[in-house]
C-alpha cells in the first residue's frame, strides 16, 4: 500500500469538476495530520487506511461529494460536528457539494486526532444489536434502481430481509467489475419480482 495511490489519483481526475477540490482537500487534511495513512481504494472509492485499519473514507457522485470514519459512532468530536447535519448512506457529513460546506480545519484535525487514537486503542464497530435493522442502500445501488422503475418499485415495498439481502451481495463484491456485474443481475431479478435466493428457495 501507498501514502499516495494513483488509483485515488485517477478517482479524484474522472469525477465531476466541482468534487476535484473538495477531494484533494479531503485528501491533504488526512495526510497533514495522520502521516502514517496509506490510500487504498475500496468499494470504488478511496479510503485512508492507519494500522492496517480503514480510518476513513470519501467518495464523489454526479452533485455531491461525502466522507467519513469508519469509528464515526464512538467518536466524541463527530457527534459534536454532525448534530445538526442530514446524514446520509454511511458517510457522516452529509452532501457537500463544496470545500466551504466542509467543517473547520480545527475541527477535521480534532476528529483525525480522535480516530488514530480510538485505532491505537484497538476501539472496533460494535455489531448491530438486531439483524432487522434496516440497512442503507448505497447511492450507487439507488442510482442503478432509479434507472428502472420496475425494479425500483418492488425494491421499495419489499421487506427490509429482501432489500438486505441483496444490498450484502452488491456491497461484499471485492471489485468494481463484480459490483456491476451483481448490480445488474440484481436489478434483472429485481424486476422480476425475485429475490437474491430465488433459485434456492422451495417452490411453492
Amino acid at each position: 500500500m501507498e501514502k499516495y495511490n494513483t488509483k485515488v489519483d485517477e478517482y479524484i481526475e474522472k469525477s465531476q469538476d466541482f468534487a476535484k477540490p473538495i477531494l484533494n482537500y479531503l485528501r491533504e487534511i488526512v495526510h497533514e495530520f495522520c502521516p502514517d495513512a496509506e490510500e487504498a481504494m475500496k468499494w470504488s472509492f478511496p479510503n485512508f487506511i492507519y494500522k492496517g485499519k480503514i480510518l476513513c473514507s470519501m467518495a464523489s457522485f454526479k452533485q455531491h461529494c461525502t466522507f467519513g470514519f469508519w469509528l464515526e459512532k464512538e467518536m466524541k468530536t463527530m457527534q459534536e460536528i454532525t448534530k445538526d447535519i442530514e446524514k446520509n448512506s454511511m458517510f457522516s457529513l452529509g452532501k457537500i457539494t463544496s470545500v466551504e460546506d466542509l467543517p473547520a480545519k480545527i475541527q477535521l484535525k480534532n476528529a483525525i486526532k480522535e480516530a488514530i487514537e480510538l485505532t491505537d486503542m484497538g476501539v472496533t464497530l460494535k455489531k448491530s444489536a438486531s439483524s432487522k435493522t434496516e440497512i442503507e442502500v448505497p447511492d450507487y445501488f439507488k442510482e442503478a434502481l432509479n434507472q428502472n422503475k420496475k425494479a425500483f418499485e418492488f425494491f421499495e415495498k419489499e421487506s427490509p430481509s429482501f432489500r438486505k439481502e441483496y444490498i450484502n451481495w452488491i456491497i461484499d463484491a471485492k471489485t468494481e467489475t463484480t459490483r456491476n456485474k451483481r448490480m445488474a443481475q440484481a436489478i434483472e431479478w429485481i424486476s422480476e419480482g425475485k429475490g437474491r435466493n430465488w433459485k434456492y428457495e422451495k417452490k411453492k
